[in-house]
Order: structure tokens, then C-alpha cells, then sequence
């Protein structure tokens, strides 16, 4: 009889045992609903996770802004220079205009039309290039790249559309023979001095500025 006593006694010792050391390992295993456990919801937040999370996001959101695509009709202004922009159609109505009656061949044969708009001069100059002052005529390094609808492009030196250096002015267009374009089609840049029609830029979507130096000195 007293054996089974010691027996019984023995196995009640060992359950309690068991269940004390269940107890002592159960908040370090708290799951997020818990207080004691890492992921709970009194757990103090790291701040160098928080800083990299925001980081992280602001980087994005400026990518994307940076990015961002061209509405139709939308003319993007950048490359070297201080101060890209966007322009529309109804921003160049709004500009002093010229006119100039042109005559060139193109795919369609001989065209003879009479456009009006806004010297692409002034309207790249308004961008602020960044041409090398230091150079004597440093603007006579720098070309322009215009692209348009299709992924079409046309590259010009500076001084093809510089009043200083050039007889006639480059025009991004607002309208032809009286018509206005669509806004939706964007400007369309006009060369009274090429005889070709092929670097009249329809759709007109980016003007891009740069220098020619990182090329011609292998730097680029």
C-alpha cells in the first residue's frame, strides 16, 4: 500500500514539473497576438527598418514621377538642361508666333504650306541648356534630337535653329495653311531651309538637348 502511495506521489511531481516547464517556455513563443513575443503588439518597431521602408518608398514614388508617361499632345523638354518641362499645343498658342511659308519634297511628292508657330529656339531657351561657357561659342557644340510619333527622330546642330547663327527659324508648329492641329496630335516641327520634308516632325513628343563632346573625346 505504501509503495503505491510513493507511486502516486512520484507521477503527480512529474506531471506538475511538466507543466511548470510548459509554462516558463510559453512567452517566448507568443505569436503575434501576444504580448511577450517580438511580432506582438506591445513589441517596439526598429527604427532602421521604418527609415529603410520610407526611404524605399520615396524612391519609388520620385522613380515614378520621373517616369511618368506623356499624356497626348504632351511635348517633354530635357536632356542638358536646367530646367526641363512639358508643353502643350494650347501652352504655345499662348507664345509670341511666327510664320513661314515653306516649300520641300516629301514621300507624298512636292508640298507647298504656310505654317505658324513658335521659334524652337525660344522654346528651348526657356529650358535653360547647359552648354560649356568656357569654350569659345560652346553653344556650337550642343544638338538637339526631336522625336515623334512612331519613335521617328531628327537630330539638328544648334546653330541650325540659333537666330545667330542661322538665317531662317525652326518652328514647332500650331497649325498649317490656317488650320490648327489637334491637341491630342501634339505640334509639328517645321525646317523652312531643308528642301526634304524628312525632318518635319509630326506628332511631336520630346526635344531632347546635348553636347557632342562625351562622343567626339571617347568619354561616353
Amino acid at each position: 500500500m505504501e509503495r503505491r502511495r510513493n507511486l502516486r506521489r512520484a507521477g503527480l511531481a512529474l506531471a506538475a514539473g511538466a507543466l511548470f516547464l510548459a509554462g516558463c517556455g510559453t512567452p517566448a513563443a507568443e505569436g503575434k497576438d501576444g504580448k511577450g513575443g517580438k511580432g506582438g503588439k506591445d513589441a517596439k518597431a526598429d527604427p532602421a527598418a521604418s527609415v529603410s521602408a520610407s526611404a524605399g518608398a520615396s524612391a519609388g514614388a520620385s522613380g515614378n514621377a520621373s517616369a511618368a508617361p506623356l499624356k497626348p499632345g504632351e511635348v517633354r523638354v530635357g536632356g542638358a538642361v536646367g530646367k526641363p518641362y512639358t508643353l502643350t499645343l494650347a501652352d504655345l498658342r499662348k507664345l509670341p508666333q511666327s510664320s513661314a511659308p515653306v516649300k520641300f519634297t516629301s514621300a507624298k511628292g512636292d508640298q507647298e504650306h504656310t505654317y505658324a508657330g513658335v521659334p524652337l529656339y525660344e522654346v528651348l531657351k526657356t529650358a535653360e541648356p547647359r552648354f560649356d561657357q568656357t569654350k569659345k561659342n560652346g553653344q556650337l557644340r550642343g544638338v538637339v534630337a526631336a522625336t515623334g510619333g512612331g519613335d521617328y527622330r531628327a537630330v539638328f546642330a544648334w546653330a541650325e535653329l540659333d537666330p545667330g547663327f542661322a538665317k531662317s527659324q525652326i518652328l514647332l508648329a500650331v497649325s498649317e495653311d490656317g488650320v490648327p492641329f489637334d491637341d491630342a496630335a501634339g505640334p509639328r516641327l517645321v525646317v523652312p531651309q531643308d528642301t526634304k520634308g524628312g525632318r518635319y516632325v509630326s506628332e511631336l513628343n520630346q526635344l531632347w538637348v546635348g553636347v557632342v563632346d562625351p562622343v567626339v573625346d571617347g568619354t561616353k
